[in-house]
Formats: structure tokens, sequence, C-alpha cells
């Protein structure tokens, strides 16, 4: 009697739970997916080539994994080599349900370097930070104090796969982040850094107070490799899409960086 396909099984199962109403955990069920299809390729294994195993079927404990993020994100020293290892990296279980890795965008070198939180649908879509209606905010805030990402400013993430419905990234999926994130800032060596949103502002400040505290002032940020720069917390842009009210402090915090950049001239 031959075995259903657990592919199709899976299908089934989520398709019915969409109809029902009930939300799945698209990570483990993509996971699930990979898992059941790399078992199908390995039916006839004495001619199949090796799979590889999703991340969680992976024997390494998350500080293996934080270690080889370390080991890869040291081993690149240009963006481009960052970006191939960053997309290589298979130690962030969000990778498992995301469509695209999303690095970063704009140009490198560039004396301002933006730091957001992650991927929504949009980035998620087309590998790039940035590039939905926050990000369309993000470009007119910017270009207000005469910045751009086609000129002068460079844009990237604390974390490069979208979380499943776009809840924040987890500590854990931080930490696994950060080598990559550290070793960005030291190869594109910015002036100044914006933190966009509370999650970035307290990932990179590894701290517990809140966005409406950290903003309206500079920090020091400063990288294991030793590099150094003013870093300004800002709201990020969605938060402003949806409160609206709160633009008069975020125009106050875009020109305190506009004078600080004036001064690192």
């Amino acid at each position: 009697m031959s075995q259903p396909d657990p592919s199709l099984a899976l299908k089934a199962l989520t398709d019915w739970w969409g109809e029902m109403g009930v939300e799945a955990d698209e990570v483990q069920m993509r996971a699930l997916r990979k898992a059941a299809e790399a078992r199908a390729a390995a039916a006839p294994a004495a001619k199949a080539e090796p799979q590889r195993l999703p991340r969680h079927l992976m024997k390494k404990t998350h500080a293996d994994w934080v270690n080889e993020a370390r080991e890869l994100a040291a081993g690149a020293d240009t963006l481009d080599a960052l970006k191939t290892a960053i997309e290589g990296f298979d130690g962030c279980i969000l990778k498992e349900s995301a469509r695209n890795t999303a690095c970063f965008d704009g140009v490198q070198g560039a004396p301002v370097m933006v730091i957001g939180e992650g991927p929504g649908a949009e980035e998620d879509a087309k590998g790039l930070p940035f590039v939905g209606r926050a990000g369309q905010l993000l470009d007119r805030m910017l270009a207000a104090i005469g910045l751009s990402r086609t000129e002068n400013t460079f844009i990237t993430n604390v974390n490069y796969w979208r979380p499943p419905g776009n809840r924040n990234p987890s500590d854990d999926e931080l930490e696994l982040c950060r080598p990559f994130v550290d070793r960005m800032i030291e190869l594109g060596q910015p002036k100044l850094i914006i933190a966009a949103g509370g999650v970035s502002a307290k990932s990179l400040l590894q701290s517990r107070v809140g966005i409406m505290k950290l903003r309206g002032s500079e920090h020091a940020l400063k990288t294991p490799g030793g590099y150094e720069a003013p870093m300004f917390p800002i709201f990020h842009p969605a938060f402003l899409l949806r409160r609206p009210e709160e633009k008069s402090r975020a125009w106050r915090d875009l020109l305190n960086i506009q004078a600080r950049l004036e001064a690192l001239s």
C-alpha cells in the first residue's frame, strides 16, 4: 500500500486551518514541509545526494549558531561578502519561513547608516529593507534633512528575515544576527547611525529602556571590533504612520541629527 505524500497532507491541514480561521505557525510549518521534502527526496538512499536539514533538526545549540555567526562575520572583508555570509547562514529559524533575506540597501560607505528592526511583507518579497509604506515615509524623513538612500545613506536592520505575523524578533533571534550587524557597522564605517524604532535602539544599546526615553538624545555605539560612532534613536516610521501626532517630536529628532552631521563634516 502506497504512503500518502506528506507535503500534500501538510497542505491539506493548513488549508483546513485557514478555513476554520486558525492562524498556523508559519515557521514550524515551513520547517515541517522542508523536512517532508527531504524525506521524500532521500527515499532512494543509495542514489540520492545528502539533503540539508532544516535548522531545527541540525544538532547545534544556540551558542553554536552564535559562534558560527561570529566566525562568518569576522571572515567577511567587504559588505558584499558579508551579505553572502548572511544569506548562507542557517542559524536563525526565521529564515525557514522567509521568502528572501533582506540585508541592506543604499550607498556602501555612506556617512549615515539607518538600522531598523527587520523586514515586513514587502521587504520580504523584495529582499530589501524599508521598501513598504514605512520605507516610503523614511525616505521622506531623510530627504527633509538632505539624506537619500541613493546618494549618502546606507540602510539595514538588526534582523534579516521576516518574523511570522510581523511580530518583533526575539532576543535569541537578535543575538544570532548581532555579529553581522556589528560587522556591517565596522565595514561601512558610518559617521552617524540612526536607530529606527525601539527594537533596533534597544538591541543595539543592549537596553530595556523604551524608545520614548531613548529618542531625543545621542548615544555612543561601539562594536566589538572597536569602531565607535554616535547613534540617534528615532521613532520607527511605521509607528508614525499609526501615531501621526508624534511627527513633531520626530522632526526635532531629525533636526538634531542634521546638526550633528554638520558638526561632523
